[in-house]
């Protein structure tokens, strides 16, 4: 029953753009009466095994699992309009306890008239940096925060942009109905009114956000603690309105560019700061400066109590308001991705990143005949320096301001990660990517358990083209350490034959487990495309682990069996 219902949710998802894209839709000459449609399919399907070795245990029923789903919109010159139908029934691993279900995840409607967009529906939106507000959608991690209600957005007025939006959050199959978010934000392009800067390839904006939560609570939400005094139960008397303010400037002129941005918030009580009054601040600074062959860019964070929730007794991704960004780099490589980090928005941290790339020069010493191109990165990020404790749970910060913390005051280490990087191409048929990474991460404060784990990482990947169409690329990964699981080690092969089909076979090796568990994550696949279509299948283990993205993570469980993932755009 289970891959029956499967089967027929796919086989309506394929349909359903596949009708839609059928119609030629407005084909005139008219560019005011033209109607194009677009969308696609995303079907991500498992056939579970049961491996002691790896840890799976799927009951008799769960003969197939996958997450489905199915976008269309149709757009004009007036009027967008736009819908997902998700199917989810039977999900696959780690999306179980918050994602099972099936229905139309996503709608929208807008109008468009000489500057002024209305939309009313479900809206992604950010402003800024997204340190007060930023909703968006990813689905390997599970999130989905878009806003279900309206938004204005004008940009009628030469040099300036408003936006003005309202609504509830999404919470995986639900709607925080309890909490309202209100927003808006301002940015003003200075170059268009001063043509001095343009003069000059000077490129100015200046912008302002506000965002406004108003949270109802009664008996079921309200939070209990003991009186200082007399330790009598009473409830905290926590605010109805939270309000974050976001002020930004970013400036480019020529190889240069700046970004500063300051974030605050009003006091909010919740489970992420133990239900501590003390507000939150954030302050963000980048710059970069690039050329031909040179580029550098260095970054610098500071926030402390900037948890934003539509729902402040909430844990989890998707009812989060805002967004950090993380301040470390986002390794792509299997094993340089093993001990991801994900930003601390409460209680806080210092994050500092620095990226700097030089190429050189062809037919030069270290050039050679093709080019030389180095990337150095770094990311070091460290708690805040408190005058006492600070973990979660803790009842007996319930109702106060909270810790003391100094400005710029540093506490323990978070995560540490510095990485050089060569790319360099041999000859006419070869070319080579290597990696040497030494990261320091904080299990315990990122995950829960763990302690400081100190890694080691080399990483080579050679790119051998055999003829005009086919290539074959190859992985040697290599992870040292001590602590946690030990060393790992990790092998891949890939041929692709453009353009329709790409083999691949990889090998992931707990080859140092002091426990003497040196398991086998094997992976085999074949990925097949042709016009607007995309299929792979697969067979294999994947291994338990995080998954970040954007200082964002989820845990993903292990899993062993046949994979088939289908795309299709029109």
């Amino acid at each position: 029953m289970t891959a029956l219902r499967l089967k027929s949710a796919l086989f309506a998802c394929i349909a359903l753009p596949l009708t839609a894209g059928a119609f030629e839709i407005g084909k005139t000459n008219n560019p005011d009466r033209q109607v194009t449609v677009h969308g696609a399919v995303q079907a991500d399907i498992l056939f579970p095994e049961n491996d002691a070795a790896i840890g799976t245990n799927y009951d008799s029923d769960d003969k197939v699992l996958g997450n489905i789903y199915a976008n269309a919109g149709l757009f004009s010159k007036y009027i967008d309009a736009g819908l997902r139908v998700e199917y989810l029934d039977h999900p696959l691993p780690g999306f179980e306890r918050d994602f099972k279900g099936w229905g139309i995840g996503n709608f929208y409607v807008t109008g468009k008239y000489k500057g002024f967009n209305l939309t009313a529906g479900d809206i992604y939106e950010q402003f800024g940096s997204g340190i007060i507000l930023r909703t968006y959608e990813d689905r390997p991690l599970g999130i989905d925060n878009a806003i279900r209600g309206g938004r204005l957005k004008v940009d009628a007025l030469k040099g300036f942009n408003f936006t003005l939006l309202g609504g509830v959050q999404r919470r995986y199959w639900d709607w925080t109905t309890n909490s309202r978010i209100y927003g808006a934000d301002v940015e003003w392009t200075i170059n268009d009114h001063f043509k001095k800067l343009n003069d000059k390839g000077i490129t100015w904006t200046l912008g302002a956000s506000w965002v406004l939560k108003n949270e109802r609570y009664n008996d079921d939400n309200r939070i209990l603690t003991f009186h200082p005094v007399n330790q009598q139960q009473v409830y905290l008397n926590l605010p109805t309105k939270v309000s974050a303010y976001d002020v930004r400037t970013h400036f480019n002129m020529g190889n240069f560019d700046f970004l500063a941005e300051v974030a605050l918030k009003d006091s909010d009580p919740s489970y992420d700061n133990n239900y501590t009054f003390r507000h939150g601040s954030a302050v963000l600074l980048s710059a970069t400066y690039s050329r031909s062959g040179l580029s550098a860019q260095i970054q610098a964070k500071r926030s402390e109590d900037m948890s934003f929730r539509s729902q402040r007794s909430m844990s989890g991704l998707s009812t989060f308001i805002n967004n950090l960004p993380p301040f470390a780099y986002q390794h792509t490589y299997s094993l340089a991705a093993m001990y991801p980090y994900a930003t601390q928005a409460a209680p806080g941290e210092w994050a500092l990143q620095g990226n700097f790339a030089y190429t050189f020069k062809r037919r030069t010493a270290l050039g050679g005949k093709y080019g030389t191109k180095l990337r150095l990165n770094m990311s070091y990020i460290r708690g805040l320096k408190r005058d006492g404790d600070w973990q979660v749970p803790d009842n007996s910060l319930w109702g106060t301001d909270g810790v003391d913390t100094k400005f710029f005051g540093w506490g323990s280490l978070y995560y540490q990660d510095i990485n050089l990087q060569l790319d360099k191409k041999f000859s006419r048929v070869f070319s080579l990517n290597a990696m040497y990474m030494f990261q320091r991460y904080n299990k315990t404060v990122i995950e829960g358990e763990g302690g400081t784990i100190n890694a080691h990482i080399a990483v080579a990947e050679g790119k051998f083209r055999i003829s005009d169409k086919v290539t074959l690329r190859t992985e040697v990964q290599y992870l040292a350490t001590k602590q946690d699981k030990g060393d790992w080690i990790y092998g891949l092969a890939e041929v692709s034959i453009l353009p329709y089909l790409m083999v691949s076979v990889s090998d992931q090796w707990n080859c140092g487990n002091p426990d003497g568990d040196k398991t086998h994550y094997y992976m085999f696949s074949l990925t097949g495309n042709y016009r607007n279509n995309r299929l792979m299948i697969g067979y294999g283990r994947t291994r338990a682990g995080i998954n970040c993205s954007g200082g964002v993570c989820r845990y993903v469980p292990a899993t062993r069996g046949f994979q088939i993932s289908y795309n299709y755009n029109f």
